[in-house]
C-alpha cells in the first residue's frame, strides 16, 4: 500500500486518564478521530494502535481495525512503528487520538505532501495563531518556518520572540504566529531512522519530539491550515470540544 493511517491511542495519559474513551455527545473521542480519518480517501488502511484493552475493545466495537501494543513506549511514535514495522506501505501518517475535532482534508493533506515530494521525509501542519493568550500557553506548541515551509524550530514558548509581551485583550495578533498541530506524516523508511536516533538537546529541553529531527539535520514540511482544532489535554479541553460540536447540531 501506500498509505497507512495510523491513531496511536495510550490509556494512561499523565493529565487526564482514559481521556481516549471520554464521551462526547454519546461517542468516545477515538471514535470521533476514527471517523473523521476514515473519510480520508488517501488512505488505503487506518489502524489503532493502543496500549490497553479496554481502548481496543471499544475500537472494535464501532468496527475498528485496533491492535495492541507494548505499554512501555515512550512516545506515540515508538508505537507506531511497532504496529508498521512487519506492514509494507509507503508512507505513515500518525493521526493523535486527542484531536477529536480533526478535519478530513487535515489528513490528507499531510500525506498528500510526502506522496508529491519524494525528497521530503516528514510533514505536519501549522495554524495561525489569532489568541494572544495561546501565544504565552506552554501547553500550545509554535512553530516558525522557512519561506518554502519547512520548519525552523518548535517551542513551548512565543516564537518568533516578541520584544514586548502582546496585550492579551487585543483580539488582533501581528502576523507571523502559528501554532503547531500534532499530526504527521513520515516515510517509512524515514520513521524508522528517527525512532533510533538518540534525545536531542533541544527535545529533551522543550519536550518536544520533532526537535529531534531539526537537531539532526532532517527536514519537516509545515502547512498551513485554516481549520481550527482542540487538542484534548485536560477536562477543561473536553468540555470546550463539547461545547463547540453541539453548537454545530
Amino acid at each position: 500500500m501506500e498509505v497507512l493511517g495510523v491513531i496511536p491511542a495510550r490509556f494512561a495519559s499523565t493529565r487526564f486518564e482514559g481521556k481516549v474513551l471520554a464521551d462526547i455527545l454519546g461517542k468516545p473521542m477515538i471514535q470521533w478521530v476514527y471517523e473523521a480519518a476514515s473519510k480520508v480517501k488517501l488512505l488505503d488502511d487506518l489502524i489503532i494502535a493502543c496500549d490497553d484493552e479496554r481502548i481496543k475493545k471499544e475500537a472494535e466495537r464501532f468496527g475498528a481495525k485496533a491492535i495492541l501494543t507494548s505499554r512501555d513506549h515512550a512516545s506515540g511514535t515508538d508505537r507506531i512503528a511497532e504496529v508498521v514495522n512487519p506492514i509494507d506501505t509507503k508512507i505513515i501518517v500518525n493521526i493523535q487520538a486527542d484531536e477529536p475535532l480533526i478535519d478530513p482534508s487535515m489528513i490528507d493533506s499531510v500525506a498528500r505532501t510526502l506522496l508529491d515530494n519524494e525528497t521530503v521525509p516528514m510533514s505536519s501542519l501549522r495554524k495561525k495563531i489569532t489568541d494572544p493568550h495561546e501565544l504565552y500557553n506552554p501547553d500550545i506548541v509554535k512553530v516558525v518556518v522557512d519561506k518554502d515551509e519547512f520548519a525552523l524550530y518548535f517551542s513551548r514558548s512565543p516564537i518568533p520572540s516578541p520584544k514586548r509581551e502582546i496585550d492579551k485583550y487585543n483580539p488582533v495578533l501581528p502576523v507571523g504566529f502559528f501554532k503547531h498541530i500534532g499530526i504527521y506524516g513520515y516515510t517509512k523508511d524515514f520513521l524508522f531512522t528517527f525512532k533510533n536516533l538518540p534525545v536531542s538537546t533541544a527535545e529533551r529541553i522543550e519536550k518536544l519530539e520533532q526537535l529531534r529531527a531539526l537537531e539532526n539535520g532532517y527536514k519537516i514540511k509545515v502547512l498551513a491550515t485554516e481549520i481550527e482544532t482542540i487538542g484534548v489535554d485536560t477536562p477543561e479541553d473536553l468540555a470546550c470540544v463539547k461545547n463547540r460540536l453541539s453548537n454545530k447540531r
